[in-house]
């Protein structure tokens, strides 16, 4: 498990990266890869969130 301060660290660096998969997305025809990329960090994002909120609970 991470700490608090790495938690933060790396959800920034994945909304970085969110935001440049997303840039990379066509207007059609989404490419399948481009997608499970973006899909994959929401969803390592979303886990970070609940380990943030578990930590902000206990203080």
């Amino acid at each position: 498990m991470f700490d608090m301060k790495q938690i933060k660290k790396r959800m920034k660096a994945l909304e970085v990266l969110i935001q440049e998969t997303r840039d990379r997305l066509p207007a059609h025809s989404t490419k399948p890869p481009v997608m499970m990329e973006l899909l994959d960090y929401e969803d390592e994002y979303e886990a970070l969130m609940k380990q943030l909120d578990a930590f902000n609970t206990k203080e």
